[in-house]
């Protein structure tokens, strides 16, 4: 069990895929309460849940409602959600979108949020024409959710929001920034109302108009930048991880920062008082290709090391005493029957001996029976699948084969938070709690004690 971390930041949870529906279809019963009794079952009791549009932030609200000082949301509109501001956009902002992607210009996804690499199959969004009075109205209607947002104080960040473009295929780049730019000015607003949020961002391969969009709106240092901000799942370069930080911006880590040698060294430069850890499921998991895989085969095989020596030293210590025991036995007996031969010669009872014969020593007892080993390998396996290097604390089951209790193959989930914390600590050569304790302090700094 993590100790020390407690809170998480960047959970999905509001994606329908958490209560068993994929793609418009329900494959499996509504599981949600059991994804988030594993979350506590490793130690993780409150999940920061991601707002990514009006459905999914308004959604979050409603799982706070149901797991009151667990869950807490975030709203916002992600930049791949973005297009909703272009005037050909012809479904209202609210309006939720079931099945498939909609087809026509500058559609939603049916999912909640979009898999987190990019798609070189789909043409990029073309420029679309921003329909400033539709714009007016999408923030009239975002301040008014988030200024009624219920229950009371659940709602923590305003976000996710920012710019992506590794995924123009959702959104053209001219429409995110239009986006990201308008969200910025009602955080200012909001704030000069009394009303200071934290943001919750997202950058993807555009740090300088990312950033530029930030110090146009806060200044050159962000000095105006009403609370703390987290820049999630973050997979730049160590050059802009240090200019983020420098600014003041902690850093988000998940599945998608641990897949390179390069994103590791990343995560070495990011400093401990500017980290967070997340796991962004239901996407962004981590994967045996990954190089941040190896960190956990390592700990693994430590773990299978010192359990193997535990048991070595077990058995030893039982063989240990086990032959103490027959040798006091032996010596037991060997006293008793030289004290009954005395006591028959004493008696007349014996002859003694006179040819120096030595008496017979009983013949040691055997001991105790192990049980065989099969020689076969291919017999030990049974038929079964060969386990993981890396096990799973529950046991995973496809979706077509789900189970109550299970985790469901490629579906990430909040208590795979473990994994993340136990790489980090791993690529920074500090322990698991270390990291724990690092993240969760800046967690409670940005968003306060939830």
């Amino acid at each position: 069990m993590l100790t020390g971390l407690h809170t998480q930041i960047g959970i999905n949870l509001a994606d329908p895929i958490f209560r068993g529906r994929y793609h418009g279809k329900q494959r499996h019963p509504d599981d949600l309460v059991g994804v988030i009794q594993r979350s506590r079952d490793v130690g993780c009791t409150k999940l920061i849940v991601t707002g990514s549009s009006f459905k999914s932030s308004r959604d979050a609200l409603q799982l706070a409602e149901l797991f009151p000082s667990t869950v807490f949301t975030t709203a916002g509109i992600h930049p791949c959600s973005s297009a909703i501001f272009e005037a050909r956009h012809t479904r209202h902002h609210e309006e939720d979108i079931d099945g498939e992607a909609d087809d026509t210009a500058g559609g939603e996804a049916a999912e909640h949020t979009p898999a987190c690499g990019p798609d070189p199959t789909k043409p990029h969004a073309e420029d679309g024409h921003v329909d400033l009075a539709k714009s007016a109205k999408i923030m009239e209607d975002l301040r008014t959710l988030i200024e009624t947002a219920a229950p009371e104080n659940a709602l923590v960040a305003l976000g996710e929001m920012g710019l992506d473009y590794d995924r123009l295929h959702y959104c053209s780049a001219s429409t995110q920034r239009h986006a990201f730019a308008a969200q910025l000015a009602l955080v200012s607003s909001l704030a000069d109302a009394g009303k200071p949020f934290p943001l919750f961002l997202h950058s993807r391969a555009c740090h300088a108009d990312f950033v530029q969009a930030l110090k146009d709106q806060f200044g050159p240092t962000l000095e105006t930048l009403p609370r703390g901000a987290v820049v999630h799942s973050f997979t730049g370069t160590i050059a802009e991880a240090e200019e983020l930080m420098d600014l003041g911006l902690y850093l988000g880590v998940n599945g998608c920062s641990l897949k390179t040698v390069e994103n590791c060294e990343v995560v070495r430069a990011i400093r401990l008082d500017r980290l967070m850890i997340e796991t962004d499921g239901p996407w962004c998991e981590v994967r045996p290709t990954h190089e941040g895989w190896k960190y956990l085969v390592t700990v693994a095989e430590e773990a299978r090391a010192r359990a193997l020596a535990q048991e070595e030293a077990q058995k030893a210590a039982e063989k240990a005493e086990w032959e103490a025991k027959k040798a006091a036995e032996r010596a037991e007996r060997a006293e008793r029957e030289a004290a009954e031969k005395a006591a028959k010669e004493a008696a007349g009872e014996g002859e003694p001996s006179t040819d120096g014969a030595v008496a017979s020593t009983p013949r040691p007892p055997r001991p105790p029976r192990q049980k065989k080993q099969q020689n076969n390998s291919n017999n030990n396996n049974n038929g079964k699948k060969k386990e993981s290097v890396v096990p799973d604390r529950f046991k995973v089951v496809k979706k077509e084969k789900w189970e109550e209790g299970a985790m469901v193959k490629g579906r990430n989930e909040p208590c795979t938070i473990e994994r993340i914390a136990t790489i980090v600590a791993g690529i920074k050569g500090v322990t698991v709690e270390d990291v724990c304790e690092a993240a969760w302090a800046n967690t409670e700094r940005v968003f306060g004690k939830l």
